[in-house]
C-alpha cells in the first residue's frame, strides 16, 4: 500500500545563477518507492534539481522536504540521500569491498556491522566474487553496479542518479537499464533519475517529469507523455511524431474537430482547448497510422501515395505524400511484411480519435 505522505516534497524551488534562471518555481511530490525521471535538454534545470536535492546547491527560493523534515539548508552528509554519478566516482586505489564500505565507515558503523552490510549488498547485486578486485579490473557494467552498491549500502531514503549510464555502449546500456529498474523494484527504494535520453526515460520510469527552461512541461507516466503529450515541445522531444497544424472547426462532446488543409480530423479535446477558428496542432505517433486499400470506417482518414521506404529490421518507415495537399507528408511505422506489400498505388491512411493528441501550444 502506497504511503499517502510523499517521501520528497519540492515547494516553489527557484534557482538563479546570476541572470540565468535555472529553476522557476518548481513544485512537485515524489512518492515512496517511485522511480521518477527528470527528462529534458541540456540547461533545462534537471541536474540543478538533483544537486539541490542532494545538498550540493542551495536554492534561491523554495524548500525541500524529505521524509517530513525540511532539509533545504542541510549539508549532504546530514541527509538520508546518496548519489550515483555518471563517472561512478569509484576510488581506484580501493577494492570493490572497500569502496562499498567507505560510506558505512563515514557513518561510524562498527567493523562487524560494516562487513555484514557490505557482504549483504554485494550478494544482493551479485558482486560477492568481486570484493577483492579493483575498479580497473571491472567492466563498465560491473563498475556501475559497484557504484550502485556503494550508494545503497548506507540505506538512503532517496537515491539520486545523475545520468549514470552515459558512459556505457549501446548494448550494455540496454542491459543495465533493465537491471537498474529490477534493483529499484526489489529494494523498494525511491530513485530520482536524471537523463536527456528519451528512450532511457520511457524504458525505466514509473513517472517522467519533462523540464524546459526550468519549468515543468508535463508530468505523467511514460504512456501518458508518449501518447498524450500536452505540448508541442513534449511531442517533439519524446519519440517521433506527425505534427498536423490547422484550425479548430468546432467541438463534438469531448472531441475537437479541426481543419487540416481541407481535411476534417478529430481528436480528444485537451484542457483549455482553443475556440472555433483558432489555430491548433495535433500529434499522431508513427505507429498509430493504419494502411487501407479503401477508405476506412475511421474518424480520421486521408488518401495518398507512399514515396519512400526505409527498412529498419523488424519494421519499416514509410513516407506518404497526402493527395490534394501541397507539401503535406505523413510518416508511419509498419511491420516489414506490410511495408513490403504496399506499393506506389494510392492508399488510405487512417487513425483513431484517441490516437491524435491535440496540443495546447
Amino acid at each position: 500500500m502506497t504511503d499517502p505522505e510523499p517521501l520528497v516534497r519540492i515547494e516553489g524551488l527557484t534557482k538563479h545563477f546570476g541572470e540565468t534562471v535555472a529553476l522557476d518555481d518548481l513544485t512537485l511530490d515524489i512518492a515512496r518507492g517511485e522511480f521518477v525521471t527528470f527528462l529534458g535538454p541540456s540547461g533545462c534545470g534537471k541536474s540543478t534539481t538533483l544537486r539541490i536535492l542532494g545538498g550540493f546547491e542551495r536554492p534561491t527560493r523554495g524548500r525541500v522536504i524529505l521524509d517530513g523534515a525540511d532539509v533545504t539548508n542541510q549539508p549532504p552528509e546530514k541527509r538520508q540521500v546518496n548519489m550515483v554519478f555518471q563517472d561512478y566516482a569509484l576510488f581506484p586505489h580501493m577494492t570493490v569491498a572497500q569502496n562499498v564500505s567507505f560510506g558505512l565507515e563515514l557513518k561510524g558503523m562498527g567493523k562487524a556491522e560494516i562487513k555484514r552490510r557490505s557482504d549483504e549488498i554485494l550478494s544482493f547485486l551479485e558482486l560477492e566474487s568481486y570484493g577483492s578486485r579493483y575498479p580497473i579490473q571491472l567492466s563498465g557494467g560491473q563498475r556501475q553496479r559497484v557504484a550502485l552498491a556503494r550508494a545503497l549500502a548506507p540505506d538512503p531514503a532517496l537515491l539520486l542518479l545523475d545520468e549514470p549510464l552515459g558512459a556505457l555502449d549501446a548494448k550494455l546500456r540496454g542491459q543495465v537499464q533493465q537491471e537498474l529498474k529490477s534493483i529499484q523494484r526489489r529494494t523498494h527504494k525511491t530513485f530520482f533519475f536524471v537523463t536527456h535520453d528519451q528512450e532511457e526515460a520511457l524504458t525505466m520510469s514509473d513517472r517522467i517529469v519533462v523540464l524546459n527552461h526550468g519549468r515543468v512541461e508535463q508530468d505523467g507516466t511514460p504512456e501518458e507523455l508518449y501518447f498524450r503529450p500536452a505540448s508541442r515541445f513534449v511531442a517533439e522531444f519524446i519519440g517521433e511524431t506527425n505534427l498536423l497544424s490547422g484550425r479548430v472547426r468546432g467541438k463534438e462532446d469531448d472531441k475537437i474537430v479541426m481543419d487540416w488543409h481541407g481535411q476534417t480530423l478529430r481528436g480528444l479535446a485537451p484542457q483549455g482547448s482553443p475556440d472555433q477558428g483558432e489555430p491548433i496542432t495535433a500529434s499522431v505517433r508513427l505507429e498509430k497510422l493504419q494502411f487501407h486499400s479503401e477508405r476506412p470506417e475511421m474518424p480520421n482518414a486521408v488518401r495518398g501515395r507512399v514515396v519512400g521506404k526505409t527498412f529498419l529490421g523488424s519494421r519499416m518507415a514509410m513516407e506518404i505524400a497526402v493527395d490534394d495537399v501541397e507539401d503535406a507528408m505523413l510518416r508511419a511505422y509498419v511491420d516489414a511484411e506490410t511495408g513490403a506489400r504496399v506499393g506506389s498505388d494510392p492508399v488510405w491512411i487512417g487513425w483513431d480519435v484517441d490516437s491524435m493528441a491535440m496540443l495546447t501550444d
